[in-house]
């Protein structure tokens, strides 16, 4: 008989089953975030949406028969950008299962630095969407002038809050509100996007993909009250989804090390 697979954690917040170390860059004021070349910025609209799309699609379809519910929702702000806050559990899919239940609206990825650190794929990685977290006060600023930008556009920007890959988890890990700025910032509707994980007759693994929304910032609050109500709102929401799965794939064990 196969073993069930384990992993042991000590942390919530902080562990990491990625399965890969990368050194990331820096991300200071000389970062680009934007790109004023019509190429560039035609090149990272042909990657995104036309050139790997059909590639998705039949990854997710084959590798996860994916299904999702809810994805008409996202139609109530096609006219406007948005925040899609998901939960992390899968290194390559989760890469473009938000972009696949919005399409054909641009999808963008808040994503750590590591992600921009790639040898040999970290072009391919920005002409895909990706915007690292900046590391300075300075950065920070053209950080949220690229977010704002986008935002004004009327794109998408995925946001996974839990911040560390925990392939296969069924639950939804604790995650702060710092992310939940930007929405209220720029008052900005947000989704939440909750992969649940379930097995068919043949014993392969389904990912139904639950959408929920939209949600806005409680404009009657301070940003800091809103902020902490929009984090919960999406919490409690993806807490009541993830519910719903029915096959543990990895076993994940809180292990003390005191």
């Amino acid at each position: 008989m196969k073993e069930e697979k384990v992993n042991y954690y000590t942390d919530e917040l902080k562990d990491e089953f990625a399965g890969s170390e990368i050194v990331p860059i820096n991300i200071d004021e000389n970062y680009k975030y934007t790109h004023k070349n019509s190429l560039w910025n035609l090149l990272s609209y042909l990657l995104q949406n036309v050139v790997s799309m059909p590639i998705k699609y039949i990854y997710a379809k084959i590798k996860f028969h994916i299904v999702f519910i809810g994805k008409e929702k996202l139609k109530e702000c096609k006219n406007s950008g948005y925040f899609i806050y998901a939960n992390h559990t899968q290194v390559f899919a989760d890469t473009f299962i938000p972009s696949l239940a919005n399409f054909p609206k641009r999808n963008f990825f808040i994503v750590n630095p590591e992600n921009v650190s790639m040898k040999g794929l970290k072009t391919i990685v920005k002409l895909l969407g990706a915007i690292p977290v900046p590391g300075n006060i300075k950065a920070s600023k053209i950080f949220l002038l690229k977010v704002k930008e986008l935002i004004s556009k009327s794109y998408s920007i995925t946001i996974y809050p839990e911040a560390h890959i925990w392939p296969y988890y069924t639950k939804i890990r604790p995650f702060k509100n710092v992310s939940f700025k930007y929405p209220v910032e720029f008052n900005t509707p947000i989704f939440t996007l909750t992969n649940t994980y379930h097995k068919n007759k043949k014993g392969k693994v389904i990912i139904k993909s639950y959408i929920d929304g939209p949600f806005f910032p409680n404009t009657s609050l301070n940003k800091k009250e809103a902020q902490e109500e929009l984090r919960n709102t999406a919490y409690n929401q993806m807490c009541q989804r993830s519910s719903l799965s029915t096959y543990e794939k990895i076993k994940y064990v809180y292990r003390d090390e005191k």
